[in-house]
């Protein structure tokens, strides 16, 4: 049986997280820290972290700033009043702190999803050495001038209120694929009943505020100067999955540059899956039996590997 619980963790920043941890009945052969996308929160993780635990490992994730039930409905879509994008990184890397002490002799695998995939990629760069092997789940490839015009548009935006034209300027797109579509969140997953539980969630699919979109293209920003990837550990394993239906990877082609990058840089061991017809969200997708064998069967050799 997997064990759950949350806990409250203060961070450097002063932020009580809300941490949710997935522990197997068997000492867990590694820990899995999870971050999660733009609009979610980790509760809707809760099926695929119960997957894993019952493979042998530990999963842990927490709500980012501005998200989660805990955060007041006038906070949603808020990181901080400056540098939010680093404090949410630095949030995060608490979160590592306290996992290293909690399971200290299993490695521990960095997972990030769309948003999180973003701040995931940023970590690895800014703590190298601090995870075992990393997984980026619907990241993408966005050049510096997009993030650029993205910053400027979220500047001219209240910096707490939602921006919602900045929000149809950024992702009014990703359904285009998929019209005559059912829903605006069709590009999420094929699967309807997935989509309609997200739009069904009174702390999913909110619009971030103008500062949050200004703290989060600049994020997208710091990822575009590649010299930074040549502090990337060499020997860590890292897996990219998405599908090939996803509008945040460029159908493909984004999270294949990505990858691309990080073998220039000189990581020796990428995988890249993806999936066709897949769209965002593959931990919901209508293959999501096919994703987490092929994840569970990637981690036990990334796991071996870095023992």
């Amino acid at each position: 049986m997997v064990q759950k619980e949350t806990i409250k963790l203060k961070t450097p920043n002063r932020q009580d997280l809300s941490l949710t941890v997935w522990q197997p009945e068997t000492p867990p052969r590694a820990v899995i820290q999870l971050l999660h996308g733009m609009a979610e929160h980790i509760g809707r993780y809760d099926r695929t972290a119960r997957d894993l635990a019952a493979a042998g490992y530990a999963v842990a994730g927490h709500d980012h700033k501005g998200h989660g039930p805990d955060t007041p409905d006038e906070e949603l879509g808020y990181f901080y009043d400056r540098d939010g994008w680093d404090k949410v990184v630095e949030d995060s890397h608490a979160v590592t702190v306290y996992l290293r002490q909690r399971f200290p002799e299993v490695p521990l695998v960095l997972l990030g999803h769309s948003m999180g995939s973003f701040m995931a990629r940023e970590f690895v760069l800014r703590y190298p050495g601090e995870t075992d092997a990393l997984i980026l789940s619907g990241t993408g490839w966005y050049p510096a001038a997009v993030c650029t015009a993205g910053r400027l548009l979220a500047r001219m935006s209240a910096a707490k209120k939602p921006a919602k034209w900045v929000d149809k300027v950024a992702f009014s797109g990703n359904n285009k694929p998929f019209e005559p579509a059912r829903t605006p969140f069709d590009w999420l997953s094929r699967n309807p009943e997935e989509v309609d539980k997200y739009i069904a969630d009174p702390r999913c699919g909110f619009t971030f505020t103008g500062r949050a979109f200004y703290d989060f293209f600049g994020g997208l920003k710091k990822l575009t100067d590649l010299r930074r990837l040549n502090d990337l550990p060499a020997d860590e394993p890292v897996y990219f999955m998405s599908g090939d239906s996803d509008p945040v990877g460029q159908m493909g082609k984004g999270v294949l540059t990505v990858a691309d990058q990080y073998r220039r840089a000189g990581v020796k061991n990428v995988t890249v899956h993806l999936y066709t017809h897949a769209r965002h969200e593959l931990f919901n997708e209508m293959n999501r039996d096919e994703v987490m064998s092929d994840l569970i069967s990637w981690l036990g050799s990334a796991v071996r590997r870095s023992k």
